[in-house]
């Protein structure tokens, strides 16, 4: 009895691991059909189409975030500067008392150019005191700027107290004391004759 070897293939012997039997048509090959190659690209277009909008989003939202950031830190900057100037200090007949609060129109913001701000203190007639005028003011300020050839604002609203601020308050008592007033020119001698 004489022993065969196993081969492979169309005719017979072992079937190759993967395939149900020996038979297969003529023609037919393996592999992927056309349709089975669109519907996998058209997935792939789906899904890298939504990455790609995640990721512009993404850095939209990033922007914006800075943008707000350094809005904040405008605004701050602006609000420090009403502090040391809405309220003027007025001396009259040796007497200091705090003015009314002034109207700011389009006055740059320190440190950012391009940048300015408007702001208008309206009274709040329920806190008058007996002081005859109110210590409490709602302040809006307005921030202007100019984006891609539009001008564009932003209004910011909070509460100030009438008073002079503290830095204007120290440099009174002590810069201007420790100064040397001016001499007061009298009228000169006529010379005699």
């Amino acid at each position: 009895m004489k022993l065969r070897a196993p081969t492979s293939g169309r005719r017979g012997g072992v079937t190759p691991p993967g395939r149900r039997g020996g038979f297969t048509l003529p023609g037919r090959r393996g592999g992927f059909t056309l349709i089975e190659i669109l519907l996998a690209l058209g997935v792939l277009l789906i899904g890298m189409t939504s990455v790609l909008g995640l990721l512009a989003f993404g850095a939209a939202m990033s922007r914006a975030a800075a943008l707000r950031g350094e809005s904040a830190a405008a605004a701050e900057a602006v609000f420090a500067d009403l502090e040391e100037r809405m309220f003027p200090l007025i001396v009259e007949e040796g007497v200091e008392r705090v003015g009314e609060p002034i109207e700011v129109e389009a006055s740059p913001v320190p440190g950012y150019e391009g940048l300015t701000y408007s702001a208008r203190a309206e009274p709040d007639p329920q806190l008058a005191t007996e002081l005859g005028y109110p210590l409490e003011y709602k302040v809006e300020v307005e921030l202007s700027w100019t984006s891609g050839g539009r001008r564009r604002s932003r209004t910011y609203t909070t509460l100030m107290v009438r008073e002079v601020p503290y830095g204007e308050r120290l440099r009174r008592q002590f810069i201007e004391r420790d100064q040397p007033k001016p001499p007061v020119k009298a009228d000169a001698p006529k010379p005699e004759k």
